[in-house]
């Protein structure tokens, strides 16, 4: 399939609830609102495809884009060019689709998570610390340091930041036993999600909850 194809394939997919719920976490007008289970049975279809993910990705439109992240070949993307694509992402999903999809299965996962962790980028700043979370076990990351930024900057983070700060704390509390405590505190004394209301049958994300109930699992 063709870019255009697959752009009319897209549009057929649209969907006004994904639509709304694109709008809600940054996605703006540019995009269908095609469901993410759908894009990843076409991204099937299509297997890797480098040169067609890059021409989706330069579209601009955010189905367009997070199809692209799964097609594409994210060890043949330069240091400069993952920035640059970074750059333009407004978009919460799409910024942890490029994170899991792309930046994770590339050597310069570590260098970015460092670089974009204090970002005022707000995904930037957010996929930096989605980074940080899953380097806490086995990664290279002072988890001391890591901790006084959370708990000196979490409160007042903006929502995209401060849920991937909040992820952070999750991990350290649940991974590093001799700090776990102090994650446990950190997370009681900000109160950051302690009212978060919850479905039933789900987990809270307010970190003392969500921590405890992660090390009560076998």
């Amino acid at each position: 399939m063709t870019c255009a194809e697959i752009m009319g394939l897209l549009k057929s997919k649209s969907n006004a609830k994904m639509r709304d719920i694109y709008v809600k976490h940054g996605g703006g007008e540019n995009h269908f609102g095609v469901v993410l289970s759908e894009l990843r049975d076409l991204a099937k279809q299509i297997k890797t495809n480098h040169e067609l993910g890059l021409e989706l990705w330069a579209t601009g439109n955010q189905d367009a884009r997070l199809l692209g992240s799964l097609i594409m070949k994210p060890k043949a993307l330069s240091l400069d060019e993952l920035r640059r694509m970074m750059s333009e992402i407004d978009f919460t999903k799409l910024a942890d689709w490029f994170g899991k999809n792309v930046i994770l299965k590339t050597k310069h996962a570590d260098t970015l998570r460092d670089e974009w962790r204090d970002s005022d980028h707000m995904c930037s700043a957010r996929l930096g610390w989605w980074l940080c979370s899953r380097s806490i076990e086995g990664g290279n990351l002072d988890h001391d340091e890591l901790l006084a930024l959370i708990e000196a900057q979490m409160a007042d983070a903006p929502p995209a930041k401060q849920e991937a700060m909040n992820w952070c704390l999750v991990e350290i509390g649940v991974k590093d036993e001799p700090r776990r405590n102090r994650a446990l505190e950190i997370g009681e004394r900000l109160g950051v999600y302690r009212d978060y209301p919850v479905a039933k049958g789900c987990i809270s994300p307010f970190a003392p909850t969500w921590i405890n109930w992660a090390l009560s699992q076998p």
